[in-house]
């Protein structure tokens, strides 16, 4: 068939072929400001009105649910059906399959989803007497291990068996033990924490294949954005939905991979023409979003790494302003050149809203806050506390979910005492160990507490709570959402509660009213129970419309925006400022050690610089304080990479030599090729500083991680892909560039 002019006319000729494919698999290699989310929602849109294909039939998987709403909106403009498309997060779209036909796996209706602190809650009472897991050993640890596992769709079992005989610092049994009774708790009170949206969606495919079939044909035509952050748990639920029709198309861009620390697999997609040897790719490189200079320094950033797809970003825009670079004496002077120059821009127009600062890591914003303010510059930091992640809104949403699973212990725990009622720590182990020796709910124990003798005193006050829960779980089939969220805030005595805290309780109050607010504007939406709100709330992640409308709420109109890298990604601004571009800072500490860690970093700056729309400003410092102390800084070895791509400027503006330094120079000169190119075991006149490519006679080609030591002492530690890692003296290495 050939492309529909209506539609494709409106793409780039890259994008229409994209937007043109039909069935079978496909890899989309989208660049930064490429349009691939145009691109995404033209091919849906196409799907439909070209291909005839029904809109119940597609399935568009994205990582928040503020994207998915924008494609489905964005999709309803250009075609008529749009509301019978299923976009949705992986978790969301798990919860979705789990409701339906989670029976089948022993889920029982009615199941709650535990966010991170009810997971800690349930390990800080199973962790005791698990001999290896000393006091030392924090809930949040063992969340870690276990979250990290099933990402990984590893079982306690498989932590038992693997060859590592310490997991994060813990004896691997003991772990596994860890693991085993947590899972063993978390069923017992039929619930499922958030990494068992996915794992046990995969389970119930394998498990049962009916249901898979029913489901693949709800999602015969399968999308997937930003598959290079896809973990191996959502690469399986993917594989899985596509294994009938192959009708599976997806979209990313290996460069842009920075998410390994929440478990993100770059292979997914280097491998995906392995794993689908008939796919079709298509590159998309037109880039959109940048001047020809910020995308020129990109372009020499990226091109330093081996694990990537190759690929050219080339500018739409014009040549743009020169990228600049300055190198401050301190973090101090840094930030006020950074005050000076959003001053500058600002008066010439700019406004404030238009300007960021990204940085590696939260804790350099505060330098720069106090830059800002000395200068009265409005700023805004994203990347706080989060909404649903604030006290009180944890504590009405533990009361809803009570009211609707009565045996949902941690959220009992949470709020027996807010307020307080009379049953304090003695009461309420008691009320525990006759729950747990009666294989009841606590709940069940407070109602119990007088008749049963479970307690003495106190037990008219849990008896009274049990029935203050009755009423509410009655009422929460007869409320619409917003309003039962109204009932529990005003007859659970939390607002006596904030009532005693003052200014802060005030600020409490205000946001309960907010989640009633968001509760109602939710059912506007949406025809659902107090369940689906909860459902819904429990998958807002941090960059969701709830908690941007809450989170902001009373900052400037106009702001200058700071955050950290990570949390940029997918933004834009006309003008970025990335400070601190030091080694041990971009790239970081712990990515000089760790394999893959520096092609990471990487990879980070290069979602950084691509952020910038028309202005670009580059900072470091000569000295800056860590631990208290105030220490000499060194360049980041990035900045050597993409030198020629930016003017070095000093205080005033004005350009100067970018090797003109007033301090010490500590990274040695990097050889010519043709001194390290030798058969010496000395290899003489390698300068290794971590990241480079080497190959050893014995185990082969791998990458050095850290070095440490000067001359015939001098040690190298290089990961090898066939040998795992390795310390190395360099004097008897006998390595070699590759």
């Amino acid at each position: 068939m050939t492309p529909g002019p209506d539609l494709l006319s409106q793409l780039n000729p890259t994008q229409a072929q994209a937007a043109d494919h039909y069935t079978g698999p496909a890899l989309v290699i989208a660049g930064a400001g490429s349009g691939k989310t145009r691109t995404l929602i033209y091919r849906i849109a196409h799907l439909i009105a070209h291909y005839g294909v029904n809109p119940g039939e597609i399935l568009a998987v994205t990582f928040t649910n503020k994207a998915a709403a924008e494609m489905r909106e964005r999709a309803s403009h250009l075609v008529p059906g749009a509301d019978k498309l299923w976009m949705s997060t992986f978790h969301s779209a798990g919860v979705r399959i789990l409701r339906a036909y989670g029976e089948h796996i022993g889920l029982r209706r009615g199941f709650v989803i535990y966010d991170d602190d009810d997971q800690q809650d349930i390990l800080k009472e199973i962790m005791g007497g698990i001999p290896g897991i000393g006091p030392d050993t924090t809930p949040r640890v063992l969340r870690g291990i276990i979250d990290r596992a099933k990402s990984n769709l590893l079982t306690p079992g498989d932590l038992d068996r693997s060859h590592e005989p310490y997991i994060s610092g813990l004896p691997r049994d003991a772990a596994a033990e860890a693991y085993r009774r947590y899972e063993a708790r978390k069923k017992a009170q039929n619930a499922i924490d958030f990494g068992d949206l996915i794992t046990e969606t995969v389970r119930l495919f394998h498990e049962v294949p009916a249901v898979l079939n029913a489901v693949q044909n709800r999602a015969r035509f399968i999308h997937v954005d930003e598959y290079q952050d896809t973990n191996k748990a959502q690469y399986e639920l993917t594989r899985l939905l596509a294994s009938r029709d192959r009708n599976l198309l997806v979209v990313g861009d290996p460069d842009q991979s920075i998410y390994r620390f929440r478990g993100a697999d770059i292979q997914n997609i280097l491998d995906f023409q392995k794993d689908y040897p008939d796919s079709k790719v298509y590159m998309l490189e037109h880039n959109y979003r940048s001047s020809a200079r910020v995308l020129d320094l990109a372009n020499r950033l990226i091109e330093n790494n081996t694990e990537r797809l190759d690929k050219t970003l080339k500018a739409v825009k014009g040549e743009g302003h020169p990228v600049v670079f300055h190198r401050a004496t301190d973090h101090r002077a840094e930030g006020d050149f950074v005050a000076e120059w959003l001053t500058r821009l600002h008066h010439d127009g700019r406004s404030w809203n238009d300007m960021a600062i990204l940085y590696r890591t939260n804790a350099q914003s505060r330098v720069i806050e106090e830059s800002l303010r000395r200068v009265q510059i409005p700023a805004k930091i994203v990347g706080g506390v989060g909404f649903y992640d604030r006290r009180e809104i944890r504590d009405i949403l533990a009361y809803a979910r009570l009211a609707i699973n009565p045996t949902d212990d941690v959220a009992l725990r949470r709020i027996i005492g807010r307020p307080k009622r009379g049953i304090g720590d003695t009461a309420l182990q008691k009320l525990m160990e006759w729950a747990q020796q009666s294989g009841a709910s606590l709940l069940t124990a407070c109602a119990n507490a007088a008749e049963r003798g479970i307690l003495d005193r106190g037990a008219q006050k849990a008896v009274d709570f049990a029935h203050l829960m009755q009423g509410f779980a009655d009422a929460a089939d007869a409320y619409p959402p917003g309003a039962f969220l109204r009932l529990l805030i005003e007859n659970s005595g939390y607002l006596d509660l904030l009532r005693q805290e003052g200014p802060e309780g005030q600020m409490r109050m205000e946001n309960l009213d907010e989640l009633i607010n968001a509760a109602e504007e939710w059912a506007q939406d949406n025809d659902g129970t107090i369940q689906d709100f909860l459902d819904d709330a429990a998958l807002l992640s941090s960059v969701d419309d709830m908690r941007t409308k809450t989170e902001n709420k009373g900052a400037p109109e106009e702001a200058v925006t700071l955050m950290t890298l990570h949390n940029a990604k997918g933004l834009e601004f006309p003008v970025v400022f990335i400070v601190g571009t030091e080694e041990g800072l971009l790239p970081s500490r712990g990515a000089l050690v760790e394999a893959g860690g520096i092609e990471e970093e990487r990879r980070l700056f290069y979602v950084g610089i691509t952020r910038a729309m028309e202005r670009l400003f580059l900072t470091a410092a000569e000295n800056r304080m860590q631990y208290g102390k105030t220490n000499a800084a060194e360049d980041s070895r990035f900045l050597e990479e993409i030198e020629g791509g930016f003017d070095t400027v000093d205080p005033y503006g004005q350009v100067i030599d970018y090797r003109a330094k007033s301090w010490k120079q500590y990274r040695p000169a990097a050889p010519a090729p043709s001194a390290v190119k030798n058969t010496s075991p000395l290899t003489a006149g390698m300068a290794y500083r971590g990241g480079e490519r080497v190959r050893h006679p014995k185990f082969g080609e791998g990458q050095v991680l850290a070095v440490a030591g000067t001359g015939e002492k001098q040690e190298v530690t290089v990961h090898f892909a066939s040998a795992g890692t390795k310390k190395l003296i360099v004097k008897f290495a006998n390595l070699s560039p590759v």
